[in-house]
């Protein structure tokens, strides 16, 4: 091999590597974007177990492939910085947080309000902190859970309620009480969107009478603000901090926001390292997010009204139905009818999927005997003909 072979072709080697590689994402790409371009109908499953579910979009894809980024533990990463930005001033607080999941923005909230040991949370008995993250805020932060129920209509914590719970920080014998959590839409109580003014009644009750503060976990906030034709910034206004969810209709693959005062977010931020939490080119996922702020919250109201429909058919059928069939969001329960022919509930989800393609969940309130449908992006109409469909013929043949 002569001198000059032997120096290029390192340099052959290199750009045949690169050619490849090349050509390999660009397959992977195109593979990506396919699995992206259906929906769940047309894919032959209608998938209602949950909207977290949503698959990203070939645009949002594209976002993330093309998005500038840098180190976002050094606070570094300007998809990351962008992303922070828009949804701090999108919601009117001072600063936010990116964070890898809505399980961890309630839980780096809670433990930023209850910065200090010996302290309680007020929450729902059936929230989402309470049943669904793993008792996060006990098992990691060492905070106290104090529980009382909501209203089985309209899913509130009594103001009342609220009041007699309440614990200062002048007993030896109890924990002081920092915080009061709501989630808003409410999930197990029927996707309930909370409304604005109790939203408001509740800031004044916490900061004014108790001097606590109000975190909001916000994972379908989005869902709400729509429901009920309002900003987020508005509904939000009395909340002290927001946990905001990226992937559940809004489509992003992961991620949410935790928004709130400067000083706030700085604890925040430590706890997001304790907890593992700290990521580093994240503008990849940031910018999916971003995505869907800016194109998909207002397509919401379809899902809502697809979801509508669907309670108002299976009421219609006589399936049974939690809060007289009301629905605000994008959650629908139900349960069996009497007239039934069949009566059990792991045998009727199992038929439904089996014999006709359509999935959900069981298993919740009224002794376990409620199903859960949850309407998403991906989910047409199509989608809902073929639910009911399914459901009327299993129940009634």
């Amino acid at each position: 091999m002569k001198a000059s072979e032997r120096i290029l072709a390192p340099v052959a080697r290199r750009m045949l590597y690169n050619v490849t590689a090349v050509a390999s994402r660009k397959v992977v790409t195109r593979r990506l974007f396919a699995s992206s371009a259906a929906s769940s109908s047309s894919r032959g499953v209608v998938d209602l177990r949950s909207d977290t579910l949503t698959s990203p979009t070939r645009a949002m894809l594209e976002c993330g492939i093309e998005a500038p980024t840098g180190d976002d533990v050094f606070g570094e990463d300007p998809t990351v910085l962008e992303l922070e930005s828009y949804v701090a001033n999108l919601f009117g607080k001072e600063k936010a947080l990116f964070v890898p999941t809505g399980t961890m923005g309630n839980l780096v909230s809670i433990l930023a309000h209850c910065h200090g040991r010996a302290s309680e949370i007020i929450v729902g008995s059936s929230s989402h902190i309470c049943m669904y993250e793993g008792g996060g805020a006990a098992n990691l932060g060492g905070v106290h859970t104090r529980q009382i129920p909501e209203n089985e209509v309209d899913a509130t914590l009594s103001l009342d309620a609220v009041r007699d719970v309440y614990r200062q920080d002048n007993d030896d014998h109890y924990a002081q009480t920092s915080a009061v959590c709501l989630e808003n839409t409410h999930n197990v109580m029927g996707g309930v969107a909370l409304p604005l003014s109790y939203m408001d009644e509740m800031g004044r009750l916490a900061k004014d009478e108790l001097n606590i503060q109000l975190h909001v976990d916000g994972a379908r906030i989005f869902n709400s603000a729509v429901s009920q034709n309002l900003s987020v910034e508005r509904l939000c206004r009395a909340a002290d901090s927001v946990s905001v969810c990226l992937s559940k209709g809004l489509g992003a693959p992961l991620g949410s926001v935790v928004v709130g005062h400067t000083e706030f977010i700085r604890l925040a931020k430590r706890a997001r390292k304790r907890c593992g939490g700290g990521m580093r080119q994240a503008g990849v996922v940031a910018a999916m997010g971003l995505y869907a702020l800016h194109h998909h919250v207002d397509r919401l109201a379809e899902d809502h009204a697809r979801a509508t429909r669907l309670g108002a058919e299976l009421g219609r059928l006589g399936f049974v139905q939690p809060r007289n069939g009301q629905i605000d969001t994008n959650i629908v329960y139900f349960g069996l009818p009497s007239h039934s022919l069949i009566t059990d509930n792991d045998q009727f989800m199992q038929r439904v999927f089996d014999e006709y393609n359509v999935r959900f969940t069981g298993g919740y309130s009224q002794g376990g005997r409620l199903f859960r449908l949850v309407t998403h992006k991906d989910i047409d109409d199509e989608g809902i003909d073929r639910t009911l469909n399914a459901l009327t013929k299993v129940c009634f043949g």
